[in-house]
């Protein structure tokens, strides 16, 4: 059985950075797709970033193209984000995920790590 932990989670000022990271242990790892989803308070989960574990293909929201760059390391079995020039709006709980498929949709991921909080105070 596959588990997923993020890390990297943390309170920053607007305009600053933090690198998440989700490493996955257990059996085989090798989804068609990884991504990262963010949850703020009274919202609903919504897609931040994914890519490819073979070809290294990215998807990001518009909200953080430009900002956050995803990243994955086949040989640690890890998958980065890397967020910079963060705003207030980026604060959220923030929870990396994979999937047989390579989409933004939350439904095409099946496999959820616990999730790591992002502040970002203005």
């Amino acid at each position: 059985q596959v588990q997923l932990v993020e890390s990297g989670g943390g309170l920053v000022q607007a305009g600053g950075s933090l690198r998440l990271s989700c490493a996955a242990s257990g059996r085989t790892f090798s989804p068609a797709g990884t991504g990262w989803f963010r949850q703020a308070p009274g919202k609903e989960r919504e897609f931040v970033a994914a890519v490819t574990w073979n070809s290294g293909s990215t998807l990001y929201a518009d909200s953080v193209k430009g900002r956050f760059t995803i990243s994955r390391d086949n040989a640690k079995n890890t998958v980065n984000l890397q967020m910079n020039s963060l705003k207030p709006e980026d604060t959220a709980v923030y929870y990396c995920a994979t999937s047989p498929y390579f989409t933004v949709q939350i439904s095409g991921y099946n496999r959820w790590g616990q999730g790591t909080q992002v502040t970002v105070s203005s």
